[in-house]
């Protein structure tokens, strides 16, 4: 258990070291439910919700201006050369290793470089990026998303089939 400092504890406040929904009843400290709780308060074990998720992408959290998703990339694969024009996007890497690609056409990925566990990738709207599983597990990332990129309750348990 985590502990907490008497204030916290004299205000009813504690740091749970699992996922904790105020609007369910179900804390199990082992797993949590991976949905879109969007537009109501949430707090989550960022960690744990992105070492859990098995699916390609599942939206965690959609909101008016910014939406969370987590994500499992393949060995040896990757989320996936695009663009957003509007989007702003942010990525973490909560396990495992890739290759991070930007640049300003799909043609010219001028920027390279390897990230690894706990780095930060920021992307900002209209530049062309991927990133690449180079490691031996899947990569388990998330990702933030401003303003929001796909659906709520975006759930795709592989990567999407190019066309």
């Amino acid at each position: 258990m985590v502990s907490t400092n008497r204030t916290e504890r004299s205000m009813g406040m504690h740091h749970p070291s699992y996922y904790f929904n105020p609007y369910s009843r179900n804390m199990n400290p082992g797993s949590i439910k991976l949905q879109d709780y969007g537009q109501k308060p949430f707090v989550v074990n960022i960690d744990q919700a992105t070492r859990q998720n098995t699916n390609y992408r599942t939206a965690l959290w959609t909101g008016k201006h910014f939406q969370v998703t987590v994500m499992s990339i393949n060995v040896g694969d990757d989320i996936g050369l695009e663009v957003h024009p509007e989007t702003d996007q942010f990525i973490r890497i909560e396990e495992g290793q890739g290759l991070v690609q930007m640049g300003d056409s799909k043609e010219n990925l001028t920027f390279q470089v390897m990230a690894y566990e706990d780095y930060a990738i920021m992307i900002p709207a209209g530049k062309w990026h991927n990133v690449t599983n180079t490691g031996n597990r899947p990569m388990k990332v998330y990702v933030i998303y401003a303003p929001p990129e796909h659906p709520f309750g975006t759930v795709e348990e592989t990567k999407p089939i190019e066309s």
